[in-house]
């Protein structure tokens, strides 16, 4: 059994042993935060489970225009989040080493920020060193692109997207490490096939 499959199996068995004293599918608005908390649930999607690939296009804060259908044949991880957010900012650093971890392998990272201003999210990558770009979507095309293919209902959301641009996974709320670095070596495996 590879590593990453023992990982994801016993977080499943850990995640399957809480939900015995509360739900795992709840969200809960967290007063006076001004976002809606996700509980770290986390689900994967069999690769004959996953629907079409995700269209999304963009222009990050720096200017850059990216387009995932460019990204295609790499694994992408996608992360929701905005400046204000205190489980995105609790959750930079681990996303930032999973980029570098992964960046030589195939693996894409891009923020998704569909609130803040240029300004906002700038000081932010520079505060929390974000080593990956962020779309500036203003316009939520990234919420819109998900719509129908994976619920996003909290702030932080990480989706991973398999090589052919399907969701292979999410993550509501603030990332555990290992599960997304599982999602990212299961979808490198099934790429290497």
């Amino acid at each position: 059994m590879r590593r990453s499959a023992r990982v994801l199996a016993a977080l499943a068995l850990t995640a399957a042993l809480a939900a015995c004293g509360t739900s795992s599918d709840t969200t809960a608005d967290t007063t006076g935060a001004g976002y809606q908390a996700g509980d770290g649930s986390w689900t994967v999607w069999e690769q004959g489970e996953r629907g079409e690939p995700v269209e999304l296009t963009g222009t990050t804060y720096e200017g850059e225009e990216v387009d995932l259908a460019g990204w295609r044949g790499d694994v992408v991880v996608l992360n929701f989040w905005y400046a204000a957010c205190p489980p995105c900012r609790a959750e930079a650093d681990d996303l930032a080493a999973i980029h570098a971890d992964y960046a030589d392998e195939g693996v894409e990272m891009l923020g998704i920020n569909p609130r803040d201003d240029a300004a906002t999210a700038q000081a932010f990558e520079r505060s929390f060193a974000v080593p990956y770009p962020s779309l500036h979507d203003e316009a939520a095309r990234g919420v819109a692109a998900l719509q129908g293919v994976v619920p996003l209902r909290a702030m932080p959301t990480t989706v991973v997207l398999d090589a052919e641009g399907r969701v292979a996974g999410r993550v509501l709320g603030q990332i555990d490490p290992a599960v997304v670095r599982g999602m990212v070596e299961d979808a490198l495996a099934e790429a290497a096939r």
